[in-house]
């Protein structure tokens, strides 16, 4: 999974400005999802259950939040890890199924909040650096209603997300970086190789 802070100048042109220095926050969501016991896809599973948590029953890590020289850069490992830690704590070992449904519901909300104030703070920050008129928040996270809401209520600038439907892998948002490839690039030779790990690349 990729977590990124992209400048788009132009359609096929762009600038990494941060990322993920280890897990994705959808990577995060999965795993902690699993902690809690809560099955797979972990996003929609730890969505669920925070609803009726308390979002500040614990007071989890924000990620690189306090180095400059990672203005824009993104960690969830630690966040993942203080979970842990609280899980065995409250459990008595590694069993979710030894924690009340509350405590559960707690725990995801909190760790869900923590995710959203790394996310959108960093998001706000670099939108006010590079004056940028609108920021387009995707891909699976992107689904988050968490998210949702405080990109809407805290974000500077206008704010474009794409319907629940498409923030994940599908056919449109292919077709539509195809498109734009061929007017801005041309035909492409079919001769080229698999990159299974390809970056966001200028055109």
């Amino acid at each position: 999974g990729h977590t990124e802070l992209v400048l788009m100048r132009g359609h096929g042109v762009y600038e990494r400005l941060g990322a993920t220095l280890d897990d994705a926050a959808g990577e995060a969501f999965d795993k902690v999802a699993r902690l809690l016991g809560l099955g797979f896809p972990g996003g929609p599973a730890i969505q669920r259950i925070a609803e009726g948590g308390d979002p500040t029953a614990f007071d989890f890590p924000r990620g690189l939040t306090t180095q400059p020289e990672h203005r824009f850069n993104f960690s969830f490992s630690g966040l993942k890890t203080a979970v842990l830690r609280q899980v065995r704590e409250l459990a008595g070992g590694d069993q979710p199924a030894d924690l009340t449904t509350e405590v559960r519901r707690d725990l995801a909300a909190s760790f869900q909040a923590a995710v959203v104030d790394v996310l959108v703070a960093k998001t706000a920050d670099a939108a006010r650096a590079f004056g940028v008129a609108r920021v387009c928040v995707c891909g699976g996270v992107a689904a988050n209603r968490a998210l949702r809401v405080a990109v809407a209520e805290r974000l500077p600038v206008a704010v474009s997300i794409p319907p629940f439907f498409l923030c994940t892998d599908n056919a449109a948002m292919i077709g539509a970086a195809g498109r734009y490839r061929l007017l801005t690039d041309g035909p492409t030779a079919l001769d080229f190789d698999v990159e299974p790990n390809w970056g966001l690349v200028t055109w």
